[in-house]
């Protein structure tokens, strides 16, 4: 009886420490199960927002290996190259261990000592099984090799990956980089890479896990749309094996934090310039197309109204997410436009480049003297009927190219090139329409 007692208390604590390894490994949604499944990471609610210039140096600060205090834990996770070239010893035998048996295995740092040898000891205890081990110091003496960067190769800081879950999980981020990743496998390392993400894409961090040796942090965000994909990031860089100029090479960039995503701090420092439009309502000057709340592409009439809600930034480009509201529907699109021309012959051959103030107007129609909801049908296809008012043929035509006067009437001509000639005539006396020549 008592050899069984002990027995159930081996399993249940073997089931908890699993547990706890467990909690690190998450998938973005979509990988596929092969053998057993990973379960997602938990955290606590996230802190209040930090100020953007401060938040990296704040929460998450670079340990160089002589600063290592008793306790600070890492992961296991081994590169290829670490199957074959070992890094631990069983301290128990002197015995090097496979990496692969230590793979996902938790370790925590017990300090390091001179045990009369010719290398120094790094010495830890594994929280899964309960064993020490040790890495031997490739050099005389553990003060040499401390201040280099090399570190103890296969462990990622589980630090920074805590920290992350901490004030990271279900923060809002703008995308940085070209190139993200999705999971394939639940249970193996299987990725595929994609690059169809819009720089200053705006996500929301549904899970922080642990990535690899070099970039500890494995992000994992969700668009609009519910598309998830990840980034494996060094944030302090703690252990990482890395050099901080290696970080520069471009494709090293988006692997850092920054390179890799935006904080809103960020983003609405920017932003604030045109923080003057929000809340302004505005009408389409010419036919446009937009998303909606689902992501697809709708089209857009010409006079459409909306309340400007929100404007980001797009990162890398001249161009802005612009959030607006239907006046009449109260669905909520997104538009990229631009403050700024680039291309003025793209607007004369059809293709625009959706300029803000060629392709909204201030105001709503529908609210100027003499418009009519009833004419707006026909306004919306530059149609002309007898009795509109000037506000309503400025709206269907445009500004005049010309301007006329006779006894009764005066008139406005039209023959703007790409635009049919129209001459209207008004009545001077009510400024309605009394005819129109074509």
């Amino acid at each position: 009886m008592k050899r069984l007692f002990i027995v159930v208390a081996l399993m249940i604590a073997a089931l908890g420490v699993q547990a706890q390894a467990s909690k690190y490994i998450v998938k973005t949604k979509g990988a596929k199960k092969t053998v057993v499944a990973s379960q997602t990471a938990e955290s606590d609610a996230p802190k209040e927002e930090e100020k953007a210039q401060d938040f990296l140096s704040q929460y998450f600060r670079y340990v160089s290996l002589c600063d290592w205090k008793e306790g600070m834990r890492f992961m296991v996770i081994p590169d290829k190259k670490d199957l074959v070239i070992k890094t631990f010893a069983d301290a128990a035998t002197g015995q090097m261990v496979s990496s692969t048996k230590l793979r996902h295995k938790i370790m925590v740092y017990k300090g390091h000592e001179n045990t009369g040898g010719l290398h120094e000891h790094i010495n830890f205890v594994c929280e899964d099984d309960g064993k020490a081990y040790y890495f031997e110091v490739p050099s005389a003496t553990f003060d040499d090799y401390c201040f280099g960067k090399l570190g103890v190769p296969t462990l990622a800081y589980l630090g920074d990956v805590d920290t992350a879950i901490e004030v990271l999980k279900d923060k809002t981020l703008f995308t940085m980089a070209d190139e993200y990743y999705v999971d394939t496998e639940v249970d193996g390392d299987g990725y595929t890479a994609i690059f169809d993400v819009k720089e200053g894409t705006e996500v929301k961090v549904v899970a922080v896990g642990v990535g690899t040796r070099s970039f500890p942090v494995k992000i994992i965000v969700a668009d609009e749309s519910g598309r998830e994909f990840y980034q494996n990031v060094a944030i302090s860089r703690t252990n990482s094996g890395m050099r901080d100029d290696e970080f520069d090479i471009s494709n090293m960039r988006i692997h850092s934090f920054k390179g890799a995503f935006e904080l809103p701090a960020d983003n609405m420092a920017v932003s604030s310039a045109y923080k003057k439009y929000i809340g302004q309502e505005v009408f389409t000057l010419y036919s446009t197309t937009m998303q909606d709340a689902s992501g697809k592409t709708t089209k857009v009439a010409r006079l459409s109204t909306f309340k400007i809600r929100d404007i980001r930034v797009q990162r890398g480009t001249h161009y802005v997410k612009m959030t607006l509201q239907g006046m009449g529907t109260g669905k909520t699109y997104t538009k990229e436009v631009t403050f700024v021309s680039h291309d003025v012959s793209g607007d004369i051959d059809g293709t625009r480049e959706d300029l803000f103030t060629k392709l909204f107007a201030s105001g709503n129609p529908l609210k100027m003297e003499g418009v009519q909801k009833a004419h707006l049908a026909d306004i919306q296809k530059s149609i002309v009927r007898k009795g509109y008012s000037e506000n309503e043929v400025k709206l269907a035509l445009g500004e005049p190219s010309g301007r006329g006067e006779e006894s009764a009437f005066y008139t406005w001509v039209y023959k703007n090139p790409g635009q049919p000639y129209a001459c209207v005539f008004f009545n001077k006396k009510t400024k309605r329409v009394a005819s129109i020549k074509k």
